[in-house]
Order: structure tokens, then C-alpha cells, then sequence
């Protein structure tokens, strides 16, 4: 059996150590890397290198290599919510409701939901956070028929289970992604830094039967979330 290179080794020994850490915690530098190991400088930063295109830690200028805040895959399509998602991560999921009412519809809104853009709706805000950690900012939009809605714990909860235990199951969803940088309201929310970037995911959540339940806007610290998706070739596909 083959041995693993050098610095393999020393990633999943820095891997062990970030699985122990808090977000912010300083791992080893470069420098004590190749202290404990006996290897080149080269060796332990492709090491580090690596745990951080895996979002694992992260390198500061003048300051060292810290863990970072673990991300939370979100697979693209998908109808599972954040606290599922979130939970799925060995992670606890809470909210902090950031406005919950009647409000009026965009032109994107009342599309998506198959409704007049004069009917009455819905929006609930959160803040939706992991382990205490802010991770997203989420505006979802929905008939005014749902606004039961409103009445359940949506600080602990999810309303995607709240959908259920009113019959409707969200099963599948339509999903556009983008990168942005935040705005101040979005930095100041989710603690970003002045150059931040938010991931964005617009969905279109449906139920069992078809019909739209929710449109909503989630805005992701990009640190923080990583998007997922299972790419097939179609029939007519052919290899380039």
C-alpha cells in the first residue's frame, strides 16, 4: 500500500485540529508545521492550501491561519430548508425574526406564486443562524391564505414543517444562484466584513401537488455556505 504524500498527512492532522476548533480559533502556522513534521515550507502550506479550498480554515495576512465558521451545503433544486440542511451538519438551527406581515407583491412574486400582483400576501425575514452564527439572511413571500403561518414558533421551527402539518409537503423547488457583494444592512446582519460577499439563491418552493408555497430571497454569507449540485448528461448530450 502505497504511503500518502507529506502533506496529506499533515492536512488531516490540521483537519482534526479544525474539527476541534471554534470559528476564529488560530491553528499552526507554516512555520510550526514544518517544526513538528520535518518538511518544507512548500509541503505544509500545500497542506494548509488545501483545507482551505475546503473551506476549512482560512488564511489572514500578518495574522496567521485561523478555523473558519463551517459551511452548510445547500444541494441546488432541493426543498429541504435551513433548518434541515443545518441539523443535517450536526448543527443547531435558530432564527431571529426580522419582519413577519402582510406585504405587497413584486412583478417576480406574484409570477412565481401564480397569483394577481394585487392579491393579498405574506413576507416573512429571518435571520437564520447555525450554532449561534449568522449564515443567512432569508425573505420568503407567501399568499395571504398562509398567513396561519405567522402564529407558529418560527425562531425554533421551520416553516417548511409548518407546511406540513397543514398537508402540504414542499417536495421540489426552482432555484437561481449568484454572488454579490453585501450591503451594509446585509454586513451588518450576518457580521461581514466591509469587502463581504453574499451568496444569493432565489426559489420557488412547491408542494406535493404542484403548487407554489413560497417564493423566497436568501442571501448567504459566501464564508460560510457552499452550493451543491448533481449535474446529469442529457440523451443528447455528447462528451467535448
Amino acid at each position: 500500500m502505497a504511503t500518502p504524500p507529506r502533506y496529506i498527512e499533515i492536512a488531516e492532522y490540521v483537519r482534526g485540529l479544525t474539527a476541534e476548533a471554534s470559528p476564529g480559533d488560530r491553528l499552526p502556522s507554516d512555520a510550526e508545521l514544518c517544526e513538528r513534521f520535518g518538511v518544507s515550507r512548500m509541503t505544509a502550506r500545500q497542506a494548509i492550501t488545501l483545507l482551505a479550498n475546503e473551506g476549512l480554515l482560512e488564511r489572514r495576512r500578518g495574522s496567521g491561519t485561523f478555523a473558519s465558521a463551517r459551511r452548510v451545503p445547500r444541494t441546488l433544486g432541493s426543498p429541504l430548508s435551513f433548518s434541515e440542511s443545518t441539523r443535517g451538519r450536526g448543527m443547531k438551527p435558530t432564527s431571529r425574526v426580522l419582519r413577519a406581515g402582510p406585504t405587497d407583491l413584486t412583478p417576480e412574486d406574484a409570477e412565481a406564486l401564480g397569483i394577481e400582483i394585487t392579491a393579498p400576501a405574506i413576507v416573512l425575514e429571518r435571520l437564520r443562524l447555525a450554532d449561534g452564527i449568522p449564515m443567512a439572511i432569508e425573505h420568503a413571500v407567501m399568499p395571504a391564505d398562509d398567513s396561519g403561518l405567522l402564529d407558529e414558533d418560527l425562531t425554533s421551527g421551520s416553516l417548511h414543517e409548518a407546511f406540513e402539518r397543514r398537508g402540504r409537503t414542499p417536495t421540489h423547488a426552482n432555484a437561481e444562484v449568484g454572488a454579490r457583494r453585501a450591503t451594509k444592512r446585509e454586513r451588518t446582519l450576518l457580521q461581514l466584513p466591509p469587502s463581504g460577499i453574499v451568496l444569493t439563491e432565489i426559489r420557488t418552493i412547491f408542494d406535493q401537488y404542484g403548487a407554489p408555497l413560497e417564493h423566497t430571497s436568501t442571501f448567504y454569507a459566501a464564508d460560510r455556505y457552499t452550493f451543491m449540485a448533481v449535474l446529469y448528461r442529457g440523451p443528447g448530450d455528447t462528451p467535448s
